[in-house]
């Protein structure tokens, strides 16, 4: 009877954990890219609780991600390259289509994209341009319409690059005529060189709420995702956002299931959740980042919708390029981005 009873016992408390575990989400997300209020509604509308955490750079999830063997997480955000290798690395899960009737609101200019045909593994969360932020009280912007124009000697120590390696390699690399995805060894080492020659005018590298560091006056140049810009503009008007003559950096952040997530059945009622017009209009009208979601742009007020910086032009975004998988030239980008951020 003992035995017994230790037993029932036993599988009671297993079926605790089990549901426990399926009563949460683990979600693995960009800094400052979520209201609070979205996960509290999905909380009360679901029962499912968030367990949220953030990342400042496709570089920290990706290795955290390996270490964790791709488990950890039943939720994550990586851009467009990162998809692409985590997909062929095994360490994203297929998506179930059939669980994600909110799919059906994504406008089919971001989807099927190059770095994940026929969004198997991924569906976009927000997209957006890598442009320049200047304060006009202090740089006259008549004088900026490129990124090389970073290099003049007014911005010594007063730039803020982005945490990113290929983001930065890719203004080193337009600068000087080539793709920002080059996979050319002797393309990347010019780009370092070039990079190398920006470095006395970079104060700091940051991608954790960089529009701070603007509205607080301690950068007035340098790097920026367009809703940060638009964020800065709200709070300090004299900013202006710069789409750079090289053309401007393009990029999109997905929702995809890790291949080892624990609660997957969460994982993709959250994303059908975040897939909701009302729930895209809101995260769109709080990150002031452009939503993939068509209902849901249709939804946001003129003054969004209309908005340059939120939505560039057809003519700006032909110009833009988006940051794609390198393969093994990857190695090459990081050996040199360690030597720049160290100085060498």
């Amino acid at each position: 009877m003992r035995r017994t009873a230790m037993a029932a016992l036993l599988v009671l408390a297993t079926l605790r954990l089990v549901h426990a575990a399926a009563a949460e989400v683990r979600f693995y997300n960009w800094s400052d890219y979520l209201p609070a209020a979205v996960l509290e509604r999905f909380t009360a509308e679901t029962g499912i609780r968030v367990r949220y955490s953030t990342y400042d750079s496709n570089e920290a999830m990706y290795a955290k991600l390996k270490l964790l063997r791709a488990q950890g997480y039943d939720l994550v955000v990586p851009s467009t390259y990162f998809i692409d290798r985590m997909r062929q690395e095994g360490l994203l899960r297929p998506l179930e289509r059939s669980r994600l009737p909110n799919f059906r609101h994504l406008d089919p200019r971001h989807l099927d994209k190059p770095f994940d045909p026929g969004n198997r593994y991924s569906v976009p969360y927000l997209w957006g341009t890598t442009g320049i932020a200047l304060n006009t009280a202090r740089y006259d912007p008549a004088r900026v319409s490129g990124w090389a124009d970073l290099w003049r000697p007014e911005f010594r120590r007063g730039l803020l690059l982005a945490n990113d390696m290929r983001e930065v390699f890719q203004i080193g690399l337009r600068v000087l005529g080539y793709s920002g995805n080059s996979t050319n060894p002797g393309q990347i080492r010019q780009a370092y060189e070039k990079l190398r020659m920006l470095m006395p005018n970079v104060r700091v590298f940051n991608s954790d709420a960089p529009q701070v560091l603007y509205v607080t006056g301690e950068i007035d140049a340098g790097m920026i995702w367009n809703g940060n810009a638009y964020r800065t503009q709200l709070e300090a008007p004299g900013f202006v956002y710069l789409y750079p003559r090289e053309g401007c950096g393009l990029w999109m952040d997905n929702l995809a299931i890790p291949a080892g997530a624990g609660n997957p059945d969460g994982a993709h009622r959250l994303i059908d959740f975040l897939l909701r017009p009302d729930i895209a209009r809101l995260i769109a009208e709080t990150t002031r980042y452009a939503s993939p979601n068509a209902e849901a742009v249709r939804q946001l007020p003129a003054e969004l919708r209309d908005n340059p910086v939120m939505y560039p032009t057809d003519e700006i975004l032909e110009k833009g390029e988006y940051t794609t998988d390198v393969g093994e030239a990857v190695t090459l980008y990081t050996h040199y981005w360690e030597w720049l951020k160290a100085g060498e």
